[in-house]
């Protein structure tokens, strides 16, 4: 017999499963993610699942972690500050895949350097200039990502500016050509940046995700869930945090076919931050070919199609002046609920909430709290953010009293962008609580923060709501309205036909929504989803049935939807992908392009067995290093070959090697 621990570490709460033998769940337990400290969070839901099955810790021979922290971390705009290094590109060409969004103002170094397409060194590497850089601004950052021009051709820049920068900083280094082999360098640099502020994120979640486990006795070796759903050791996402962007929703692909037996449906995943939407074909996720795209990054990381949209039960609400009569918005940005800030601090949240309903006036920072994530490094900020952090002090803070002007609310947003600071509004999760779909944390607290909430005035004059119920059914209404839209994107996004208009476009367009109204006047007007939808999240069963009502379409919301995550955690396959480049660079010669430099053959065939051979090794050897055991290895061949004048030339060569086989079983 073997048991299986799976976790899944989200924004809002952490889950656990034991599975037995691979088939069958015989406990499962939710609790709140800690920031603070995520081994609280995690050894909490640990403990109740084995108290659940009244399990033996030592009796666990696998423990596997999926995360949406990396995802949701991209899509809040939090992580440390990095500088970015890059040899041999211009300006203008990153701009163009707006490197500066990326940088959010962290720095950047332009140095000569770099090869051309064919390995050759098109400059020297301007070594000395990037020394007395490192001397000057080295200390301003946590870690660094280089990339250089054609380092999948030649990496030898890259490894020249990682081996400076560790000898003058000893900090972390994400080098481009580790994290993909395909081309695109400025897409290679903006993966390189996303990596190197991940490292401190993933790094604490590992690390004491580990620690606390040991603590509870449980000794198996610890997998991580990559973003294409395959498995990983912690050691190596601790090496490329990147690849666990879309860890989680990921890991939930994988639970969703192995509970719902579904081979073609589209997957549906709430989260308290995000909906994540893959499609299922055969009963496999799909992999994204252009690399995986989270919030307005599109990085080169292998990982499952994945439409990730802000929304989530924990979606902040907005409103939004339109016209006369005005209207919600949900998201994309993620605060806590003022019904779960009423949980914790109910005095503090109470008196504030039935003070600012006695004013004669909303203001826009009523209803809204603000508290600091305590444990967290503080270095590199400015007065006004250590004002604002000093005025929040240790407990929870109304934030008309922690806010003076408008500037300060800047001051906020960083703070909050750098996870240091948390604040809480109302969210889809408090209207849930005012009509009683839920009742986890402090209903009251709720429905007082929706009464102030519906106080809006429109452009009419008129209140958005005539009570805190109505403000409630408004939201969920939204929310409706929201992930079907999501849904109708993905659908078009899919469906392999050129309609003439984006996917978004299609989504929102008027026929579209009439006909999801059953519109029958003089024209009919029929439109839906063709497929079913497997609905996934702790707040699936409450949100998802309108949604296929809506849609006019199958709702499939399994028995265990709350932790599809940590089921895909354990029950995913380890897989190991290694691609290489031969190149036919000079009349004759093929290149074969190798971390250890370029090798030339008089051949093509000669190149390629030697691509494979040593992508087969590496491949295999990484697959057994993350734990993997009956190791099959595939070979994929991508071969470019011209008829010139009635002769084959070969022009260019792709392999992808996988290695894939089940977690090593501790025994």
């Amino acid at each position: 017999m073997t048991i299986s621990l799976g976790v899944d570490t989200g924004g809002t709460y952490t889950d656990a499963v034991l599975i037995r033998d691979e088939k069958e769940v015989i406990a499962s337990a939710k609790s709140l993610t800690t920031r603070h400290d995520l081994a609280e969070g995690i050894g909490l839901a640990v403990e109740t699942v084995l108290k659940q099955a009244a399990i033996d810790p030592a009796e666990i021979n696998l423990a596997s972690l999926s995360t949406t922290l990396a995802t949701n971390a991209l899509i809040e705009g939090q992580g440390e500050r990095v500088a970015l290094i890059l040899a041999g590109f211009r300006e203008k060409e990153l701009e163009r895949h707006d490197l500066s969004g990326a940088m959010a103002g962290d720095p950047v170094l332009y140095l000569a350097g770099g090869h051309n397409y064919a390995g050759g060194q098109a400059e020297p590497l301007e070594a000395d200039t990037l020394r007395n850089w490192l001397a000057e601004h080295g200390d301003q950052v946590s870690g660094f990502a280089v990339a250089a021009q054609f380092a999948t051709r030649n990496p030898a820049h890259e490894q020249e500016m990682t081996a400076i920068i560790r000898e003058v900083t000893g900090k972390p280094v994400s080098a481009s050509h580790h994290l993909s082999a395909k081309l695109n360098g400025p897409k290679r640099a903006i993966t390189a940046v996303l990596n190197a502020r991940l490292i401190d994120i993933i790094n604490r979640l590992i690390a004491r995700a580990q620690i606390r486990l040991n603590e509870l006795g449980i000794s198996a070796p610890l997998m991580v869930v990559r973003g294409d759903g395959a498995l990983i050791s912690a050691e190596m996402a601790l090496e490329r945090p990147i690849e666990t962007i879309l860890s989680g929703p990921a890991a939930s692909i994988v639970g969703a076919s192995w509970m719902t037996g579904q081979k073609d449906a589209l997957v549906s995943d709430i989260g308290g931050t995000t909906t994540d939407i893959a499609l299922l074909r055969n009963g496999r996720p799909t992999i994204d070919p252009e690399g995986a795209r989270v919030g307005p990054f599109r990085t080169m990381v292998e990982a499952v199609a994945m439409r990730t949209t802000g929304l989530g039960g924990d979606s902040e609400v907005h409103y939004r002046p339109s016209g006369l009569q005005g209207g919600l918005e949900l998201g994309p940005s993620r605060v806590l609920p003022v019904s779960l800030m009423g949980a914790e601090a109910p005095e503090i949240v109470h008196e504030a909430l039935a003070r600012q309903m006695r004013l004669p006036s909303l203001d826009e920072h009523h209803g809204r709290f603000a508290r600091l994530v305590p444990g967290l490094p503080r270095n590199g900020l400015e007065a006004r953010e250590i004002t604002l952090m000093e005025r929040i002090g240790d407990g929870v803070k109304p934030l008309d009293e922690v806010l003076k002007n408008r500037i300060e609310q800047t001051a906020l947003r960083r703070l909050v962008g750098r996870g240091l600071v948390q604040v809480a509004g109302v969210t889809p999760s408090d209207a849930s609580h005012v009509l009683g779909l839920n009742d986890a944390w402090d209903r009251e607290a709720a429905e007082m923060a929706l009464d102030l909430f519906r106080r809006h005035v429109s452009g009419s004059g008129s209140k958005l709501a005539d009570s805190a119920q109505d403000m409630a059914q408004m939201i969920i209404d939204q929310l409706t309205h929201q992930t079907s839209i999501a849904l109708l994107e993905a659908g078009f996004a899919e469906e392999g036909e050129d309609f003439g208009l984006p996917a978004s476009d299609l989504a929102r367009h008027v026929l579209m929504q009439k006909g999801l109204q059953n519109h029958a006047g003089l024209i009919r007007i029929d439109s839906g989803l063709n497929l079913p939808v497997v609905g996934l999240g702790a707040s699936a069963a409450t949100y998802y049935p309108k949604v296929g009502e809506l849609l006019g379409c199958p709702m499939d919301v399994p028995q265990y939807a709350g932790v599809a995550n940590a089921i895909g955690a354990v029950v995913g396959r380890i897989t190991i992908r290694r691609s290489g480049t031969v190149t036919s660079p000079s009349g004759g010669a093929c290149r074969v392009h190798l971390e250890t430099g370029p090798e030339d053959f008089p051949d093509h065939e000669q190149a390629i067995a030697r691509l494979e051979e040593v992508l087969r090794k590496d491949a295999a050897d990484a697959a057994e290093t993350a734990g993997a055991e009956g190791i099959r290895i595939t070979v994929k061949r991508d071969l470019k070959i011209a008829n010139i004048e009635g002769n084959d030339v070969f022009i260019e060569a792709e392999l992808t090697v996988e290695a894939s086989g089940r977690p090593r079983i501790a025994v």
